[in-house]
Protein backbone atom coordinates (compact mmCIF):
# COMPACT_ATOMS: atom_id res chain seq x y z
CA UNK A 1 0.00 0.00 0.00
CA UNK A 2 2.86 2.33 1.24
CA UNK A 3 4.52 1.31 -2.08
CA UNK A 4 1.81 2.67 -4.60
CA UNK A 5 0.72 5.63 -2.51
CA UNK A 6 5.06 6.70 -3.21
CA UNK A 7 3.99 6.00 -6.88
CA UNK A 8 0.75 8.07 -7.25
CA UNK A 9 2.50 11.13 -5.81
CA UNK A 10 5.56 10.82 -7.70
CA UNK A 11 3.11 10.70 -10.71
CA UNK A 12 1.53 13.93 -9.51
CA UNK A 13 4.79 15.70 -8.78
CA UNK A 14 5.80 15.38 -12.26
CA UNK A 15 3.09 15.92 -14.06
CA UNK A 16 3.74 19.61 -14.55
CA UNK A 17 6.68 18.80 -15.95
CA UNK A 18 5.83 16.95 -18.68
CA UNK A 19 5.83 19.20 -21.35
CA UNK A 20 9.64 20.56 -20.49
CA UNK A 21 11.81 20.07 -23.62
CA UNK A 22 8.88 20.11 -26.27
CA UNK A 23 8.84 22.84 -29.23
CA UNK A 24 6.20 23.66 -30.71
CA UNK A 25 6.38 25.40 -34.25
CA UNK A 26 3.32 28.35 -34.42
CA UNK A 27 2.64 30.27 -37.43
CA UNK A 28 1.37 33.71 -36.30
CA UNK A 29 0.03 36.28 -38.39
CA UNK A 30 2.14 39.86 -37.96
CA UNK A 31 -0.25 41.50 -36.21
CA UNK A 32 -0.56 39.29 -33.18
CA UNK A 33 3.04 38.84 -32.86
CA UNK A 34 3.38 40.84 -29.71
CA UNK A 35 0.54 39.38 -28.01
CA UNK A 36 2.12 35.73 -29.55
CA UNK A 37 5.28 36.58 -27.42
CA UNK A 38 3.66 36.47 -24.21
CA UNK A 39 1.42 34.40 -24.65
CA UNK A 40 3.98 32.14 -25.33
CA UNK A 41 6.01 32.84 -22.12
CA UNK A 42 2.66 32.41 -19.97
CA UNK A 43 2.18 28.81 -21.82
CA UNK A 44 5.83 28.03 -21.05
CA UNK A 45 5.78 28.42 -17.74
CA UNK A 46 2.49 26.61 -17.08
CA UNK A 47 3.04 23.75 -19.14
CA UNK A 48 6.80 23.68 -19.84
CA UNK A 49 6.25 23.80 -23.63
CA UNK A 50 8.22 26.30 -25.98
CA UNK A 51 5.91 27.93 -28.06
CA UNK A 52 8.10 28.79 -31.52
CA UNK A 53 7.04 31.69 -33.32
CA UNK A 54 7.55 32.10 -36.88
CA UNK A 55 5.89 35.53 -38.06
CA UNK A 56 4.51 36.61 -41.58
CA UNK A 57 1.41 37.44 -43.46
CA UNK A 58 -2.07 34.96 -43.11
CA UNK A 59 -1.74 34.52 -46.66
CA UNK A 60 2.19 33.86 -47.16
CA UNK A 61 2.04 31.44 -43.82
CA UNK A 62 -1.15 29.85 -45.49
CA UNK A 63 0.84 29.01 -49.22
CA UNK A 64 3.37 27.74 -46.53
CA UNK A 65 1.19 25.35 -44.69
CA UNK A 66 -0.30 24.29 -48.34
CA UNK A 67 3.69 22.92 -49.34
CA UNK A 68 4.27 21.31 -46.28
CA UNK A 69 5.88 23.68 -43.44
CA UNK A 70 6.36 21.93 -40.31
CA UNK A 71 4.04 23.85 -38.34
CA UNK A 72 2.13 22.80 -35.78
CA UNK A 73 -0.66 25.66 -34.85
CA UNK A 74 -1.60 28.00 -36.58
CA UNK A 75 -2.76 31.83 -35.49
CA UNK A 76 -4.58 34.06 -38.55
CA UNK A 77 -5.37 37.74 -38.69
CA UNK A 78 -8.88 36.66 -40.01
CA UNK A 79 -11.00 33.08 -40.58
CA UNK A 80 -10.86 33.04 -44.32
CA UNK A 81 -7.32 31.34 -44.63
CA UNK A 82 -7.59 29.09 -41.64
CA UNK A 83 -11.04 28.09 -43.31
CA UNK A 84 -9.28 27.40 -46.48
CA UNK A 85 -6.79 24.68 -44.65
CA UNK A 86 -9.64 23.21 -43.16
CA UNK A 87 -11.83 22.69 -46.33
CA UNK A 88 -8.46 21.34 -47.95
CA UNK A 89 -8.13 18.63 -44.90
CA UNK A 90 -5.58 19.90 -43.60
CA UNK A 91 -6.69 20.73 -39.67
CA UNK A 92 -8.14 18.81 -37.12
CA UNK A 93 -11.11 20.97 -36.36
CA UNK A 94 -12.89 23.63 -37.79
CA UNK A 95 -11.18 27.30 -37.27
CA UNK A 96 -12.08 29.26 -33.98
CA UNK A 97 -12.03 32.29 -33.00
CA UNK A 98 -9.53 33.25 -30.48
CA UNK A 99 -9.78 37.00 -31.11
CA UNK A 100 -10.92 40.27 -32.55
CA UNK A 101 -8.33 42.79 -33.88
CA UNK A 102 -9.04 46.77 -33.94
CA UNK A 103 -7.43 48.84 -36.61
CA UNK A 104 -6.14 52.02 -35.49
CA UNK A 105 -3.98 54.66 -37.82
CA UNK A 106 -0.63 55.51 -36.15
CA UNK A 107 1.82 58.08 -36.92
CA UNK A 108 5.36 58.85 -34.63
CA UNK A 109 4.66 62.95 -35.32
CA UNK A 110 1.81 64.09 -32.93
CA UNK A 111 -0.72 64.59 -36.18
CA UNK A 112 -4.21 64.87 -35.25
CA UNK A 113 -6.80 62.13 -37.13
CA UNK A 114 -10.32 61.13 -36.92
CA UNK A 115 -12.43 58.01 -36.67
CA UNK A 116 -13.70 59.27 -40.62
CA UNK A 117 -9.62 59.44 -41.79
CA UNK A 118 -9.95 63.17 -42.23
CA UNK A 119 -6.79 63.61 -41.14
CA UNK A 120 -4.96 61.36 -43.45
CA UNK A 121 -5.97 64.46 -46.11
CA UNK A 122 -3.31 66.72 -44.17
CA UNK A 123 -0.74 67.69 -46.91
CA UNK A 124 2.15 67.25 -44.64
CA UNK A 125 1.13 63.40 -44.85
CA UNK A 126 3.31 61.91 -48.01
CA UNK A 127 3.27 58.23 -47.28
CA UNK A 128 0.79 56.14 -45.73
CA UNK A 129 1.61 52.29 -44.97
CA UNK A 130 -0.71 49.80 -44.98
CA UNK A 131 -0.19 46.16 -45.46
CA UNK A 132 -1.22 44.06 -48.75
CA UNK A 133 -4.55 43.48 -48.83
CA UNK A 134 -4.10 40.35 -51.05
CA UNK A 135 -2.26 38.80 -48.36
CA UNK A 136 -2.94 40.49 -44.97
CA UNK A 137 -6.53 41.28 -43.58
CA UNK A 138 -5.52 44.01 -42.05
CA UNK A 139 -4.68 45.43 -45.35
CA UNK A 140 -8.26 44.22 -46.07
CA UNK A 141 -9.92 46.50 -43.60
CA UNK A 142 -7.82 49.98 -44.22
CA UNK A 143 -8.92 49.93 -48.08
CA UNK A 144 -12.45 49.19 -46.81
CA UNK A 145 -12.34 52.06 -44.63
CA UNK A 146 -10.98 54.41 -47.15
CA UNK A 147 -13.31 52.81 -49.76
CA UNK A 148 -15.96 53.79 -47.41
CA UNK A 149 -15.45 57.30 -46.59
CA UNK A 150 -14.47 57.61 -50.27
CA UNK A 151 -10.97 58.52 -49.28
CA UNK A 152 -9.03 55.61 -51.21
CA UNK A 153 -8.84 57.60 -54.59
CA UNK A 154 -7.57 60.13 -53.20
CA UNK A 155 -4.95 58.62 -50.54
CA UNK A 156 -3.92 56.15 -53.11
CA UNK A 157 -0.65 57.93 -54.53
CA UNK A 158 0.32 57.82 -50.59
CA UNK A 159 -0.38 54.43 -50.59
CA UNK A 160 2.85 52.14 -49.73
CA UNK A 161 2.27 48.39 -49.41
CA UNK A 162 3.97 46.51 -46.93
CA UNK A 163 3.88 42.65 -46.89
CA UNK A 164 2.37 42.13 -43.69
CA UNK A 165 1.86 44.28 -40.44
CA UNK A 166 5.40 43.55 -39.34
CA UNK A 167 6.76 45.55 -42.32
CA UNK A 168 4.20 48.66 -42.05
CA UNK A 169 5.81 48.78 -38.93
CA UNK A 170 8.63 48.82 -39.86
CA UNK A 171 8.30 51.24 -42.73
CA UNK A 172 7.00 53.58 -39.63
CA UNK A 173 9.69 53.38 -37.23
CA UNK A 174 12.03 53.67 -39.54
CA UNK A 175 10.56 56.74 -40.65
CA UNK A 176 10.38 55.64 -43.86
CA UNK A 177 7.13 56.90 -44.20
CA UNK A 178 4.47 59.47 -42.63
CA UNK A 179 1.42 56.90 -41.14
CA UNK A 180 0.81 53.79 -41.22
CA UNK A 181 -2.51 51.64 -40.99
CA UNK A 182 -1.61 48.76 -38.20
CA UNK A 183 -3.36 46.78 -35.55
CA UNK A 184 -4.06 48.29 -32.17
CA UNK A 185 -2.07 45.40 -30.74
CA UNK A 186 0.90 46.75 -31.79
CA UNK A 187 0.31 50.26 -30.56
CA UNK A 188 -0.21 48.66 -26.91
CA UNK A 189 2.97 46.36 -26.88
CA UNK A 190 5.13 48.13 -23.88
CA UNK A 191 7.91 48.67 -26.63
CA UNK A 192 6.09 51.03 -29.05
CA UNK A 193 3.93 52.52 -25.98
CA UNK A 194 3.92 56.08 -26.01
CA UNK A 195 5.88 56.27 -29.28
CA UNK A 196 3.50 59.36 -31.90
CA UNK A 197 -0.06 59.21 -32.19
CA UNK A 198 -2.51 56.58 -32.73
CA UNK A 199 -6.18 57.11 -33.16
CA UNK A 200 -8.90 54.05 -33.60
CA UNK A 201 -10.79 53.95 -37.07
CA UNK A 202 -14.23 53.63 -36.67
CA UNK A 203 -15.06 50.06 -36.72
CA UNK A 204 -18.36 50.72 -38.67
CA UNK A 205 -15.75 51.33 -41.59
CA UNK A 206 -14.70 47.84 -41.99
CA UNK A 207 -16.04 44.37 -41.54
CA UNK A 208 -15.06 42.45 -37.97
CA UNK A 209 -11.36 40.97 -38.15
CA UNK A 210 -12.00 37.92 -36.80
CA UNK A 211 -9.08 36.01 -36.11
CA UNK A 212 -9.10 32.32 -35.66
CA UNK A 213 -6.80 29.53 -35.02
CA UNK A 214 -6.32 25.39 -36.06
CA UNK A 215 -4.11 22.75 -35.46
CA UNK A 216 -2.61 21.44 -38.25
CA UNK A 217 -2.97 17.81 -38.84
CA UNK A 218 0.84 17.70 -40.08
CA UNK A 219 1.98 18.59 -36.52
CA UNK A 220 4.06 15.60 -35.25
CA UNK A 221 3.12 16.71 -31.27
CA UNK A 222 -0.70 17.27 -31.51
CA UNK A 223 -0.55 16.26 -28.07
CA UNK A 224 0.78 19.58 -26.94
CA UNK A 225 -0.92 21.48 -30.00
CA UNK A 226 -3.78 21.14 -28.46
CA UNK A 227 -2.65 21.78 -25.17
CA UNK A 228 -1.73 25.58 -26.50
CA UNK A 229 -4.85 25.48 -28.46
CA UNK A 230 -6.91 24.91 -25.48
CA UNK A 231 -4.68 27.72 -23.27
CA UNK A 232 -5.86 30.32 -26.13
CA UNK A 233 -9.12 29.75 -24.45
CA UNK A 234 -8.31 30.30 -20.80
CA UNK A 235 -9.17 33.00 -18.25
CA UNK A 236 -5.25 33.86 -18.78
CA UNK A 237 -5.33 33.94 -22.24
CA UNK A 238 -8.24 36.46 -22.35
CA UNK A 239 -6.09 39.19 -20.26
CA UNK A 240 -3.50 38.88 -22.08
CA UNK A 241 -5.51 39.72 -25.45
CA UNK A 242 -7.54 42.49 -23.59
CA UNK A 243 -4.13 43.74 -23.09
CA UNK A 244 -3.14 44.23 -26.39
CA UNK A 245 -6.45 45.39 -27.50
CA UNK A 246 -8.28 42.43 -28.88
CA UNK A 247 -11.65 41.91 -28.14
Amino acid sequence: MRAFRFKFILLLTCLPFAGIGQILRVAVAANAQFVAGKLAQAFKKQSGIEAQLIVSSSGKLTTQIEQGAPFDVFLSADMKYPQELHEKKLTTAVPKIYAYGTLVIWSKTNLVFGKDLNGLKNSAIKKIAIANPKLAPYGTAAEAAMQKTNKFTTLKPKLVYGESIAQVNQYLITGAVDVAFIAKSVVLDPAQKGVGRWTEVDSKLYEPIAQGVVVLKASKNLAAANRLYQFLFSAQAKQIFKAYGYR
